[in-house]
């Protein structure tokens, strides 16, 4: 399918959807500042080969969808203190994934979200329980301060203000991914650069990073939330990741009943293409436990 446009929670929200629409929909949820275009295609397809109907989407400020009007906020006190004002939190995105699975006509669907959109995907799976089959949260955290800290050189990235050309923000990605990247892993520049191009030509908007962030930083710390959710749940986390490190992780996995933990030595805050496979196997199989639990809707038939 082609590129959508959904009216989604009084805003538009941009989506792309893979695979048949009566298998059971993966709905993928992408970080800060990132269009659903770094859900990688093949990696949308690895799923769809697995039985589900893979959508992804731009969040709001990024990509397609809608922008915010009006200034972007300032950030550095907002990475010192929980900001009064936002113009939006973490449960607003949750709200825009909700409403977009009713333009889909989805009752019920299993939801990935990487970084922030890990925060995400958990909000939406405690505040629509009804909504998330099954929940995968990668590379995130609690908003507890204390867990998933960043390095200071990784934490620079967030507010360095990006350049204006097409061609020294290609530059800048790659140089940001050595920073943030997984130490353990080949990394594909070629495949990153286009991607950065990419979503460049498609919607430069600096602005969206800010609002993202102090939406992150307004929602403050989630774990109370996160004991509610009853989907069952897979985290996956780097063990080097120098963004958000693994301790938020841990403590994501801690705070969800019941939770899974999957760690991964040399992985940093990226998804590179050579763990594709053994994620894919693990996301399987956290869907099999909601077809456990709730047979008749829950899980794609093995392939």
């Amino acid at each position: 399918m082609s590129e959508q446009i959904a009216p989604a929670n009084g805003i538009e929200i941009a989506y792309e959807a893979y695979g048949d629409p009566a298998d059971p929909t993966l709905l993928l949820v992408m970080g800060l500042g990132v269009q659903m275009l770094l859900w990688d295609e093949e990696l949308c397809q690895m799923f769809v080969e697995r039985g589900f109907n893979v959508v992804r989407f731009d969040n709001r400020d990024v990509g397609l969808s809608t922008k915010t009007p009006g200034r972007p906020p300032n950030v550095l006190p907002a990475l010192v203190r929980r900001p009064r004002k936002s113009a939006y939190r973490l449960s607003d995105m949750a709200d825009d994934a909700a409403a977009l699975l009713d333009h889909l006509q989805v009752e019920a669907a299993h939801v990935m979200g990487a970084s922030m959109g890990g925060m995400i995907a958990q909000t939406l799976a405690a505040n629509h329980p009804q909504r998330v089959l099954s929940l995968v949260s990668i590379m995130s955290t609690t908003g507890n301060r204390r867990v998933g800290r960043a390095k200071p050189g990784a934490l620079a990235l967030l507010v360095n203000r990006p350049p204006q050309g097409r061609e020294e923000n290609v530059e800048r990605a790659a140089k940001a991914f050595k920073v943030i990247g997984s130490p353990g892993f080949e990394r594909d520049e070629a495949r990153l650069r286009d991607v950065i191009g990419r979503s460049y030509d498609r919607c430069f908007h600096p602005a969206g990073v800010a609002h993202q962030l102090v939406a992150i930083m307004a929602s403050g710390n989630r774990t109370s939330e996160l004991r509610s959710i009853q989907s069952p749940t897979l985290v996956i986390h780097g063990e080097d990741d120098p963004l958000v490190g693994v301790s938020g992780g841990r403590a994501t996995a801690r705070a969800i009943p019941d939770a899974r933990l999957m760690t991964i030595p040399g992985m940093g805050h990226d998804m590179p293409r050579q763990i594709w496979p053994r994620m894919v196997e693990a996301v399987v199989a956290n869907a099999q436990r909601a077809r456990d639990k709730h047979p008749a809707d829950a899980a794609p038939a093995a392939r």
